[in-house]
Parts: C-alpha cells; sequence; structure tokens
C-alpha cells in the first residue's frame, strides 16, 4: 500500500526532470544564436521540433504503458533522455540542433505514462484532481525557462545543459528502485483500441479542447524566451522570468482545475475556460505595449490552467477501458498544439509585419470550442434524460400530437412484446385489446384536452394475443408557448401489481 502512494508524488517530479529538459532550447535559444548562426524560421523550426516527437510518441507511450507498467516506461525514457542532452551540449550547427532537439522530445512524451498510470490507483472521483496534481510537473518548463538562462550567464550555454544530465539519470533511478513492480497491466492490442475509440467523436472533441488548452501552454512556453528579447528588447534572464511566471501560473492553477471538475460540471467550466481564451486571444492580436501583452499572456495561462486539469477529468469519465490510447492520442494533440503556433506565428509576421492574425486564430479555435462544448452540455443532459426514461420502471410510451409513437422504453417491451423498432412510428392503437367501445376513448381524450392528463385502468393486447389489465396515466406535454408538443403514457401491468 506504501508503494502504491508512493506513485504520485515519484511520477510528478519524474515528469518535471521530463518537462525540464523538454524545453531546453527554447530556454537557452537567446544565448544558443550567440554562437550558432540561425535565421528567425530556424529558430522557430529549433525551438517547436522538440514538440514534434513529445506529441507522436505520446500515443505509443500510453498504449506500452498500459502494458509494461510505469516504472518500466519512466525508466526506459529516461535513459534514453541522456543522449540528447549530452548531444546537445557539443552542438555548433543547425543540424545538430535539429538532430538534438528531436530526441529531445521524449522529455514531453513521458507526460502519457503518468496519466494512464495513476487512475489506477484511485476512484472516479478523484481522477480529476489527481491527473491536476500529476499535470503540475508541468512546472518542470518553470524551472528550466528560470534557471537555463541564470546558469548560461555564469558557465555558458553548453556547461548549463550538461548539468541537466544530473536530474535525467538521477530519476532513471528513483524509478527503476521505488516504481510499482505490480502495477495492473492491460494487454489488448494497439489496433483493437483504436478502431474502438477513432469513431467517437468525443474523443476528437477532447483532443481539440487539449490542441488548445495545452497547445497555447507549450507554445506560449517555447515562444516567449524569444519573443520577449527580440520585440521587447528584454535581457534573457528578464524574459526567462517572466516566461517562469506564466508557466508557474499555468500550472498551479492545473491541479485546481482538476478538483474543480471533480466537484462541478466540467462542461460549465471548460465554457468559462474558452470564453477566456477568445478574449485574450483577441487581446493579444491588439496589445502594442508590455503591459496589455502581460495581461494576455496570464489570461491564457489562468485558462490554460483550469482547462488542462479538466480534459483530463473528462477522459477517464468516458474512456475507462481505453484509457492508455486514449490518454495517448488526447495528449498527442495537445503537444502538436504547441508545435504549429510558433511556425504560423513566424510565418504571420513575415507576410505582415505583426502578430495580430497569428493570435487572431487562437481567438477564432477558442470561440469554435465553446460552441462545441454548448452542444455537448445539452446533448450530455438529454443523454441523461434519456437513461433516465429508459430506467424507469413503469412502461412509458411517447406520441407525438398525431398519435404517432416517437420513442418507447425497455418496460415497455416487457410488458407489450413489442421491441421498440416494431412500434415507433405506427398508433398506439395497434395495442387496443377490443374491450372498450368508441365512446371510452372519446371520453378519455376529452379529459386529456381539458385537464391535460387521464388515468385509470384500460384492457390492452400483448404482441402475442394476450388480453391484459393495465393502470394507465396521459400526460400532455406543452412547450412555453402551451402548444402540445408531445403525450406521455405511463403504465404497469395490474397483475404484475397484484404479485409484488
Amino acid at each position: 500500500m506504501r508503494l502504491q502512494k508512493r506513485q504520485l508524488p515519484l511520477q510528478t517530479l519524474s515528469l518535471i526532470v521530463g518537462f525540464m529538459v523538454w524545453v531546453l532550447l527554447s530556454s537557452l535559444m537567446p544565448k544558443i544564436k550567440s554562437d550558432i548562426a540561425l535565421t528567425a524560421g530556424q529558430v522557430s523550426l529549433v525551438t517547436a521540433v522538440p514538440v514534434i516527437l513529445g506529441s507522436i510518441m505520446r500515443v505509443p507511450i500510453g498504449y506500452w504503458t498500459n502494458r509494461m507498467g510505469a516504472r518500466r516506461m519512466f525508466f526506459i525514457s529516461f535513459i534514453v533522455l541522456l543522449f540528447p542532452v549530452f548531444y546537445l551540449s557539443t552542438a555548433d550547427t543547425f543540424l545538430d540542433l535539429i538532430i538534438g532537439g528531436f530526441v529531445l522530445g521524449i522529455g514531453g512524451a513521458v507526460f502519457s505514462i503518468g496519466v494512464t498510470s495513476l487512475p489506477k490507483y484511485y476512484p472516479k472521483e478523484r481522477h480529476g484532481f489527481v491527473n491536476g496534481i500529476y499535470g503540475a510537473g508541468n512546472i518542470g518548463t518553470a524551472v528550466t525557462s528560470f534557471s537555463a538562462p541564470v546558469l548560461a550567464n555564469h558557465m555558458g550555454w553548453k556547461h548549463a545543459v550538461l548539468l541537466f544530465l544530473i536530474p535525467v539519470l538521477l530519476f532513471a533511478v528513483f524509478n527503476f528502485l521505488f516504481g510499482d513492480r505490480h502495477e495492473t497491466k492491460a494487454n489488448q492490442p494497439l489496433g483493437e483500441q483504436i478502431q474502438s475509440v477513432y469513431r467517437n467523436e468525443k474523443l476528437w472533441f477532447l483532443s481539440l479542447f487539449y490542441f488548445i488548452t495545452f497547445g497555447s501552454f507549450v507554445a506560449f512556453t517555447v515562444y516567449l524566451p524569444n519573443f520577449l528579447v527580440t520585440n521587447f528588447k528584454l535581457t534573457p534572464v528578464d524574459a526567462g522570468l517572466r516566461t517562469a511566471g506564466f508557466i508557474t501560473l499555468a500550472t498551479l492553477l492545473r491541479p485546481i482545475g482538476g478538483w474543480l471538475a471533480d466537484k462541478f460540471n466540467p462542461f460549465l467550466i471548460l465554457l468559462f475556460v474558452f470564453g477566456g481564451l477568445t478574449f485574450s486571444g483577441i487581446l493579444l492580436s491588439f496589445s502594442p505595449t508590455i503591459q496589455l501583452y502581460t495581461i494576455g499572456c496570464l489570461t491564457v495561462a489562468f485558462c490554460a490552467g483550469i482547462g488542462n486539469g479538466t480534459i483530463f477529468k473528462l477522459v477517464p469519465y468516458y474512456f475507462s477501458k481505453q484509457a492508455g490510447i486514449v490518454n495517448g492520442i488526447v495528449s498527442a494533440m495537445g503537444g502538436l498544439g504547441g508545435f504549429f503556433p510558433p511556425l504560423v506565428l513566424t510565418m504571420v509576421f513575415g507576410i505582415t509585419g505583426n502578430y495580430a492574425i497569428g493570435f487572431m486564430s487562437l481567438a477564432m479555435f477558442a470561440l469554435a470550442s465553446f460552441v462545441i462544448i454548448v452542444w455537448m452540455y445539452y446533448l450530455e443532459r438529454l443523454s441523461l434524460e434519456t437513461k433516465i426514461l429508459e430506467n424507469v420502471g413503469q412502461s412509458l410510451m411517447v406520441t407525438d400530437p398525431k398519435g404517432t409513437i416517437q420513442k418507447v422504453n425497455r418496460a415497455f417491451t416487457k410488458v407489450t412484446g413489442y421491441e421498440a423498432e416494431e412500434v415507433i412510428g405506427k398508433n398506439p392503437s395497434i395495442l387496443q385489446s377490443g374491450r372498450h367501445d368508441q365512446g371510452f376513448y372519446q371520453n378519455m381524450w376529452a379529459s386529456i384536452y381539458d385537464q391535460g392528463y387521464w388515468q385509470g385502468e384500460i384492457w390492452n393486447k400483448r404482441k402475442n394475443g394476450e388480453m391484459y389489465l393495465e393502470w394507465l396515466t396521459i400526460s400532455a406535454v406543452k412547450n412555453d408557448a402551451g402548444d402540445v408538443k408531445y403525450y406521455m403514457a405511463l403504465f404497469s401491468d395490474m397483475n404484475e401489481l397484484a404479485h409484488t
């Protein structure tokens, strides 16, 4: 039991280390440029390249974590990371930075390990908070953004890179010694898992949401150090401090977002998140001063942090059996969301001379997500109402104003013998027993028209021809204008009631 409780702090600290090395290049770029001649396009490519592997590898790493466990995956990942960190300390060309940066992406890919492993140790009602705590490992990017420029000032950027070998090697050993060797494994083939989820629109909606929230976090993390130095003439250390502040705020809010998602409806929280991102994208499009730019960036940090924690509450909620592969896909899309914006912003600046269109695209994507969440929220409510009706103990039949059957529940099938597809689109007269005259039905409908409902005993006929006596209540369902939209009938077999 003590070993299991150790996994949350161990895996969170491991994520911190992974993210520390993931952003090495972007944090040191102002220093690297002074030694290696790079164009603006090359700078954007070098800072974005670690995100590629860090995104793509999240899918297989999430899958392999389900098969091999977090202990083995963290150990292997950190051993692999020793190579790019050492290689970058010897880099002298643009190609060296691309090669080292590409493999450095493993540091970002380890995110899939914890979000796949940790929910196994906790009940569902705590998944949001637990994943939020783990996701706070994003603080590793702030550690590097703050410390790397300071270290580079004292010892040069190459020696600063070498120092990061120490935590990588240390946590490879920690995971080997203290990781859970008996973690629950899942061996469902990768192809089967993908086939079971790829047609589910919720997977792609969650991917889009995380593409924007985590993508914003990553994009601003890798983009801000060089952007603040180039456009606002800040020193590398000042730019690093401001970037660290952005990262810290987003990171600290992530577990709060998870906690809020555990306590309240996650869709309502996401409405505020994407509303805020829409506002900040518009503000950044028209912010010529460092003060307004700071407000816009901090709004992004606030919304991205809350959103990141909330979204990973929804993943195990919808995909408990395919958590590994879905966590991988969603987190991969989030990583890719951090790859494209720096390139797009650089291209937009090269064409137009400013960044307005690039930031406005953030507002447009956030607004589109806002609309989708409104739709998902009401769809979720409708789905819940449908499930309630399907599981009502009494037989249920809903017709339109013309008497055409629109819906029945399971209890209806149990009492009448008719499956839903056999009666939907037909008239309830198929149930009539023939024991009641026309006057009986005229009086029934007169009561419904006058009082809005009728209830009483009535003889009906099952599919097999058997007559049965039921207790029936028919109610008119009206809209706000007072027009009848549906008739709802609830009934119970009197014979069954007599035997209960």
